[in-house]
């Protein structure tokens, strides 16, 4: 009987540990209390959020695989899948920034590479805290610095994410990774073993004693022992791990594999687990011809260690000489550890002695699903927003432009390299990059949008207004949404208040891809972000790809010609709520979150849509963070020689306050320019549509002017106001 102690340490309750050796009919020794530990912890079994997430649409006729693989896989029809997933690396990027930022990479192509696709793209969505903060710029650093390191060496570009600042990450910033993968239908590859007899091979890096712990540390608040928990962070190799993914495509192109699974959360627990149960069957293991880089390791600490760069295959017997063969070729271990049975259970043998023997589907299937208590969140307070308006509008802005979160991203994305493979047609910067598909006129558009303090304020619109973006974001490069992954960053599930959160929230997701007709394929949840009892905002992030069926109809968001005329798709309200002005401009992080109509919002980018793919419109951008008044600035910012513009605040809708014209943030709204001749065309189909709307500008000249009532309200030089969003997160690395 293991004491309280031990099961503390393994973050294993008493009745898991009843259900434990119920299912396995004796008393786990400590090995296999370990493997249980990891495989029902939070990170891996989803304990506390599957009974919520079975409310999120998952099928689609496009859908090729749902949640429950290490990736989902969509139809793009001919003979091409993409393979796309997002996953989160939170904990060990607070701990150690470099390394769990560098291996929350790592982790994700695996992901990809291990279903046969080539990984084609990355996207991060990073969160911070202040950075007048030193550690909070370390931090940032660090994860930048890991994030570029490993995907610029593997040769993956990252093109693009979003980067956000707020005192609620300063101690537990978010590290999510999103990556896309390109695949012909027909060379897909599962986590399974097949038939009994087949061999089970181990390839890739030797083991160590790095991230042992991994996955139970991503299950757990921080305290004051952060620190204590370093070790538990893996150590990635991105050059060898580019050997792992051309030596594992090539033994997936040849066919001499049945079965293949990354070691990623749980190591080697996972895979010998994981990839039997699928198959209804079992497998004996022999650790002492498992590779290790460490002398004296335990069962344990082979079992449970996260080191990277690591896979675990099945295949025939007759092809275990070809599947070495191919692996010596790229200087990598390939090693048979054991064979498939048929008898159910994970069986482990160390210096011949029978160390582990436990069901495999207990582990993987029969962790218990917890309806744990939840209270309905408290929402913000609509009184907050009432404001007074500021006297200088124009220095509101400069605020806003200034503020990190808005300002430039270059400092981020510079350090990325973003045109390796080259395809990449619209650049970091944008809301959204699309990729050529080569030999094809199709492109593949990417997004990533997440809503943080939207989802504190009322989390269900938060969870509405996060796929709302992250689909106008496609709308405005003129691809529509054809799936979704999502990583759910919330705080201590355990806690009523988190818990009710979370459910409003994924029902607010829920609702939204129903509306949008697009299916969630998998994702990510990470609990127990807070530190000392200090939780983060609930962050639900959307990573969502679309399908651009001819490549030269792709706009992006600068302003093209001088002349052309400025029109606002959608209405701009007295909605402040939740704003980046509220919070920059005046300290208040409070207030209700804009409306939503989906209905509405569907109808506005379907409509923007079809005049891109008619050729009507020559640039799109959709007024979110700071509104319209950032919006129409980076238009101009994004225009080649900084064109600028003229707006009329009167046309922009029924808003009375003016700060709520310029800087509300209200949904449903894009802002494009098209000649004089289109944009008649554009408002012709609005009106026929019943889509609100209506020319308020034109483009042209060297400033950016807001007018209202005849008065001009705002007068910046675009050079000027560029600066501002220019020199912002720079300046904080020069201190």
């Amino acid at each position: 009987m293991h004491d309280e102690k031990t099961l503390r340490q393994h973050n294993v309750t008493r009745d898991e540990y009843a259900l434990i050796q119920s299912l396995i009919g004796r008393e786990p020794n400590l090995t296999e209390l370990g493997i249980f530990s990891a495989m029902w912890s939070e990170h891996c079994s989803y304990k506390s959020s599957k009974v919520y997430l079975k409310q999120l649409p998952t099928r689609a006729k496009n859908v090729v695989q749902g949640p429950g693989e290490n990736a989902g896989i969509i139809d793009i029809g001919d003979g091409q899948v993409i393979v796309f997933k997002i996953e989160s690396h939170n904990h060990p990027s607070f701990i150690e920034p470099f390394q769990g930022a560098a291996t929350g990479v790592g982790g994700i192509l695996r992901d990809i590479f291990t279903m046969g696709a080539r990984p084609i793209a990355l996207m991060d969505s990073l969160r911070f805290g202040p950075l007048d903060n030193a550690r909070n710029r370390s931090v940032m650093e660090g994860v930048v610095s890991g994030i570029s390191s490993y995907g610029n060496s593997i040769g993956v570009p990252t093109v693009g994410g979003e980067v956000v600042f707020d005192e609620c990450y300063a101690l537990n910033p978010l590290v999510n990774v999103f990556c896309l993968g390109l695949a012909d239908r027909d060379k897909l590859f599962f986590a399974k073993t097949e038939a009994v007899g087949n061999a089970v091979l181990y390839v890739g890096s030797k083991t160590g004693r790095d991230g042992i712990h991994g996955a139970s540390m991503a299950s757990q608040e921080f305290g004051e022992d952060v620190e204590v928990k370093r070790p538990n962070v893996q150590v990635g190799d991105p050059f060898k791990e580019k050997l792992l993914l051309e030596a594992c495509l090539e033994v997936m192109d040849r066919r001499i594999i049945v079965g293949i699974q990354d070691m990623g959360a749980a190591g080697l627990t996972c895979s010998t687990t994981e990839m039997p149960a699928k198959s209804g069957q079992g497998v004996d293991i022999d650790l002492d011809k498992v590779p290790q880089r460490e002398k004296g390791m335990t069962p344990y600490e082979i079992l449970l260690s996260e080191s990277q760069e690591r896979m675990l295959i099945a295949c025939r017997p007759d092809q275990v000489e070809a599947v070495k063969a191919a692996f010596a070729k790229w200087d990598l271990d390939a090693v048979e550890i054991g064979k498939v049975s048929g008898d159910g259970q994970l069986k482990c043998r160390f210096h011949g002695e029978l160390v582990v023997d436990i069901p495999v589907n207990a582990v993987v299937d029969l962790c218990p699903a917890y309806h744990r208590p939840w209270e309905a969140p408290a929402k913000g307070n609509a009184a907050a927003a009432g404001v007074a308006e500021p006297a200088d509008l124009g220095a509101a802005m400069k605020a806003l432009l200034s503020s990190p979160t808005i300002a430039n991203k270059e400092w981020v994305y510079r350090q990325y390299d973003h045109m390796v493979l080259v395809n990449t047609m619209v650049l970091p910067g944008a809301g959204a990059a699309v990729l050529r598909i080569k030999g094809s006129r199709k492109g593949l558009a990417m997004t990533l949008d997440g809503s943080g303090l939207y989802a504190q304020l009322d989390p269900r619109a938060g969870g509405r207004i996060a796929v709302a973006e992250a689909c106008r974001n496609l709308a405005c490069v003129g691809a529509r949404p054809i799936g979704v992954t999502n990583c759910l960053n919330f705080g201590n599930p355990e806690k009523p208040g988190v818990m009710g959160q979370f459910k409003e929230a994924v029902e607010g997701m829920s609702e939204a891809c129903r509306a949008f007709e697009i299916a969630v394929t998998g994702g990510n949840v990470s609990f127990y972000n807070e530190t000392e009892g200090v939780p983060i905002f609930p962050t639900p992030v959307l990573g969502i790809v679309g399908l651009v069926e001819d490549v030269d109809t792709v706009v992006g968001p600068g302003f093209k010609d001088e002349g052309d005329t400025i029109i606002l798709v959608g209405e701009t309200r007295d909605e402040l709520g939740g704003t980046e002005y509220l919070k920059v401009v005046h300290g208040v992080e409070d207030g209700l979150p804009p409306g939503l109509d989906l209905k509405r919002e569907r109808a506005a980018q379907e409509l923007v849509l079809d005049a891109i793919e008619a050729g009507w419109v020559k640039s799109a951008h959709d007024p979110s963070d700071g509104g319209l008044a950032v919006c129409a600035a980076e238009c101009a910012f994004h225009a080649e020689g900084g064109l600028g513009c003229e707006i009329d605040l009167d046309a922009v809708g029924p808003a009375e306050r003016t700060d709520a014209r310029l800087f509300g943030e209200s949904q449903s709204r894009i802002l494009i320019t098209a000649t004089r001749e289109n944009a008649v065309l554009i408002n012709g189909a609005a009106a026929e549509r019943g889509v609100p709307a209506c020319v308020v500008g034109k483009v042209g000249g060297d400033a950016i002017r807001f007018k209202r009532r005849g008065e001009t309200v705002i007068d910046v030089p675009v050079a000027a106001a560029r600066d501002w969003w220019m020199s912002a997160i720079p300046s904080y690395f020069k201190k």
